[in-house]
């Protein structure tokens, strides 16, 4: 692990240490000498030298270090390979397996979420099918590169990827009994809901204009400013505004829906997103993370075309549908053929922040500073 400052230049608050250190030394010139008519005819001796002291030292060290890691809170601290590195396991819902087996170990479904293996609940039911090659990638973008990863799968699996996943890790690959949930039945296209803000009108068209020549929508398409109500968890949401996201959308995707924002939104940040679509370049043009039981997606560019040229070509309608629905699957496939292979590169993980830890060592040492310096006991204070 290795600890880094994200605004060094605020580390020149540093000079405001000075402050508590004047204080103190002001403190002791507080003392007016008084002259006695009885002592005045004495001869004048030499007055001693004093010394330069510091009264009630742990209040200034107290204070000191208050102001040093203020400071260091403005300079952000973030924590690198802090990441849990203990190992992963992650099991197909409808594939066996014993617990047990693996209580060293962090157990999650392979589920949009991932949520954590509880034996007293039943494992989630999809609504539709299970996006499995993409759950995979991501759970291997977001644990660092040295954590043991273990899948389990039943022997037959459905909606996997016409070619084999290419992972940047060796996986454990673990075929057992049961059986997944069929999802040869497709499900209908939901229909598209855009909302915007005055600053995004002009990227609306392009998006109006894919979805009407990819969701082939006779009625009329719901687009409507961000002030109006959110459609049902059955449509896709396209939101077209900068800024923190409402609390209700945030709300929306937790509870299932799917949600592609405009590069200039702030997005929760507890996980870190995962590419999923990129440009010829191989630079990436949208990213991905699972919220709760939704999903969430954000541009990385402005929709514009002179910073993203792909809006004018003919293929970013296929594209967008893309990302917002399931892509078509060859349905069921052995699961022994369908291992995973090594190669693919590994991702940078997010840093650690520091800062609410440091804010909390900064809220009970400001409690004890002011313990010490009101106490009854005390004479004035600086």
């Amino acid at each position: 692990m290795s600890m880094a400052l994200l605004f060094p230049a605020a580390l020149a608050a540093l000079t405001a240490l000075i402050v508590p250190l004047i204080l103190h030394i002001a403190r002791r010139s507080e003392q007016v000498p008084t002259d006695f008519a009885a002592l005045r005819w004495l001869r004048q001796k030499p007055r001693p030298r004093s010394r330069l002291r510091f009264d009630e030292w742990p209040l200034l060290l107290i204070r000191l270090t208050l102001l040093a890691l203020a400071t260091l809170w403005l300079a952000q601290p973030v924590l690198f390979g802090a990441a849990d590195r203990s190992p992963y396991v992650a099991i197909v819902p409808g594939a066996t397996f014993d617990a047990a087996a693996y209580k060293d170990s962090r157990l999650h479904w392979l589920a949009p979420g991932f949520p954590a293996i509880d034996r007293a609940q039943p494992a989630p039911q999809p609504a539709g099918p299970i996006p499995l090659a993409s759950l995979i990638r991501q759970i291997d973008a977001e644990l660092p590169a040295d954590t043991p990863l273990t899948i389990v799968v039943p022997a037959i699996i459905e909606g996997a990827d016409a070619d084999r996943l290419r992972l940047s890790r060796k996986v454990t690959w673990r075929v057992t009994d049961g059986a997944m949930t069929s999802t040869a039945k497709p499900l209908p296209t939901p229909q598209l809901s855009i909302r915007y803000d005055d600053n995004h009108r002009a990227a609306l068209r392009y998006i109006r204009a894919a979805a009407l020549a990819s969701m082939k929508r006779d009625s009329e398409l719901d687009s409507f400013p961000t002030d109006k109500p959110l459609p049902d968890k059955d449509h896709l949401l396209v939101w077209l505004a900068g800024g923190t996201l409402l609390d209700s959308a945030v709300k929306w995707v937790r509870s299932g829906g799917t949600m592609i924002v405009a590069s200039d939104a702030m997005v929760p940040t507890d996980r870190a997103m995962v590419p999923v679509w990129r440009d010829a370049q191989g630079l990436p043009l949208a990213e991905a993370r699972a919220l709760g039981r939704g999903r969430l997606i954000r541009f990385t560019r402005p929709l514009m075309p002179s910073q993203m040229p792909e809006l004018l070509e003919a293929d970013f309608p296929t594209q967008l549908r893309s990302l917002l629905t399931p892509a078509a699957t060859p349905g069921r496939v052995a699961a022994a053929d369908y291992a995973p292979l090594t190669g693919d590169r590994a991702y940078d993980q997010p840093p650690q922040s520091l800062r609410s830890w440091l804010a909390l060592l900064i809220a009970l040492l400001l409690l004890v500073e002011r313990w010490i310096a009101t106490r009854r006991s005390r004479s004035i204070a600086p």
